[in-house]
């Protein structure tokens, strides 16, 4: 019976291990996309200041980089 007895305290504890990499998961997604929307908002404001100052896109300190990266999937 040891031997069950373990495989079970086994399947419980990767059980546990996986809902908490899923809620995890979960977190980060959700951080990943508030911070997404919070660059594109920057950016936004950025483009706008630099067309009311009359500087092209580019100019200045640094081009801000775009949000999603390239290949990315929203």
């Amino acid at each position: 019976m040891n031997g069950r007895d373990g495989m079970e305290k086994r399947l419980a504890e990767l059980e546990a291990e996986l809902a908490a990499g899923e809620r995890l998961m979960t977190e980060l997604d959700e951080r990943r996309q508030r911070l997404r929307d919070s660059m594109l908002r920057i950016g936004g404001a950025v483009q706008v200041l630099r067309e009311l100052l009359g500087r092209p896109p580019g100019e200045g300190a640094a081009a801000a980089p775009s949000p999603g990266g390239e290949g990315e999937q929203p």
